[in-house]
């Protein structure tokens, strides 16, 4: 890392490294974001370059700028502005969010996981929140570039931060980890997202545990106890608390009961009732692990039961909406994997009180090249009480295929190239006795037609 210098003074700043002689900056990553007082931060990508953007970050409120060596100086500099030479962008914040972290010394909670790493963030900041100063990842900054963006972001008297984890190829956890040393850390689940990468379910439960490569000494890992790929996990550097369904978990979720509006639970056979307002026995399972971080932090049964029951969760993660008609819709179309998309299948199937339950479902992406084979795979989760099911795109009609090949069961099914061919068909199923599922990877955007069918 290299010192930093005002090049029209020629006086030295101050190295990058020390976060701390940054702190009355705000980071300022894009240009085009108005931000006071902004340090901008010129990324650079196979296809773009931050550094040809300075001028308009300086529009939009950025006072001094990290640098790149090798990049040629802005031809119309303004005298005085502090540029900060390092040999890479990515490399000095990725160092300077770890200096800011030991500086400030927040309890870290990471969060991985196939399915479900979102919504057990936003659980983790529902509950938390209420008892110490709480900072989460904002949107989707999970990776190499969110998390120590996500880490620079937060304010200096925070106490407990929740860092999403992401990744698609080995050795990513492990560097996230290490870079962010977490308290705790939890794994929601083990499924198929970037199995294209990671070669199987096997590989990829052993990418997930990359997460305790980065734990503290004496840290904690909650994850999923009813999944067998985490069940042989040999360790005395921490401790391991297992959540789930089955019997041998710390935390054992009991008396489920559902509704359209939420599910209602109890834990180890115990007469405390927990509510949460999302559907779905998978969610269920988030708030648990959600619960389970808590009280390892010290939070009181009755502030947690109190968080669960305000939850505010991300769009488009099993969001109830109105639909035409009287009709209820489920936007679940964030994201899809098969075993995201039977589990919110499966949930459909319990809400109580629809004649007609619709089932929308799209193509998944990053599936390998069993992708025919796992889109099928999903038709063993169609099945009665659902009554219709609609596919849209060309992988999406494997579902549709799959479903064929295993008798067709009493369902209607119709399969639709696109969103726009669907719709019309779609809106003719609209009742007040009808719910109505959206399920597929982001790239399909399906909310564009769930949005279309919404009461005005």
């Amino acid at each position: 890392m290299s010192i930093g210098v005002d090049i029209v003074r020629g006086q030295a700043i101050q190295t990058i490294g020390d976060a701390g002689h940054l702190d009355r900056l705000n980071l300022m990553p894009d240009s085009r974001k108005i931000v006071a007082d902004g340090l901008f931060v010129p990324l650079v990508g196979e296809h773009f370059n931050g550094h040809h953007y300075l001028e308009q970050a300086i529009e939009h409120g950025a006072v001094a700028a990290i640098w790149m060596e090798r990049e040629p100086l802005p031809e119309h500099l303004p005298q005085g502005f502090p540029l900060f030479f390092v040999r890479d962008t990515l490399s000095a914040i990725q160092s300077m969010a770890k200096s800011y972290l030991n500086q400030t010394r927040p309890k870290i909670i990471a969060v991985t996981g196939s399915n479900g790493k979102t919504t057990t963030k936003d659980m983790l900041y529902g509950i938390l929140h209420q008892s110490f100063r709480t900072y989460k990842t904002q949107g989707n900054f999970n990776n190499h570039i969110g998390v120590p963006l996500t880490i620079l972001s937060m304010p200096k008297d925070t106490e407990v931060l929740v860092l999403e984890m992401g990744m698609n190829h080995f050795g990513e956890l492990t560097f996230l980890s290490q870079m962010a040393k977490p308290d705790i850390a939890i794994i929601t689940n083990i499924g198929e997202s970037h199995i294209e990468y990671l070669g199987s379910r096997e590989g990829i439960a052993k990418a997930k545990l990359e997460i305790v490569n980065g734990l503290r000494k004496r840290g904690t890992l909650i994850l999923d106890g009813d999944e067998p790929l985490l069940a042989d996990i040999q360790t005395y550097a921490f401790q391991i608390v297992r959540c789930g369904f089955s019997n041998g978990n710390n935390w054992r979720i009991t008396d489920i009961v559902e509704s359209v509006s939420g599910s209602s639970f109890s834990l180890n056979k115990q007469k405390e009732t927990f509510n949460v307002p999302v559907l779905g026995r998978h969610n269920v399972k988030n708030a648990v692990l959600s619960f389970a971080a808590a009280r390892i932090l010290g939070m009181d049964m009755e502030k947690i039961r109190i968080g669960l029951e305000k939850l505010s969760l991300t769009k488009l993660r099993f969001e109830r909406v109105d639909g035409l008609n009287g009709s209820v819709l489920i936007n679940d179309c964030y994201n899809a994997s098969p075993t995201s998309m039977k589990a919110s299948l499966e949930t459909l199937k319990t809400l109580p009180g629809f004649k007609k339950r619709i089932a929308v479902l799209g193509d998944m992406y990053e599936l390998g090249k069993d992708e025919e084979a796992l889109h099928k795979s999903v038709a063993a989760a169609l099945g009665a009480p659902l009554t219709h099911v609609v596919t849209i795109g060309e992988k999406g009609a494997w579902i549709a295929d799959g479903l064929r090949e295993n008798g067709g069961v009493n369902l209607e099914v119709r399969s639709f190239p696109t969103k726009a061919e669907a719709q019309p068909y779609l809106e003719s199923l609209l009742s007040e006795d009808a719910v109505m599922l959206f399920k597929a990877s982001r790239l399909l955007a399906l909310e564009e037609l769930s949005g279309k069918l919404c009461a005005k």
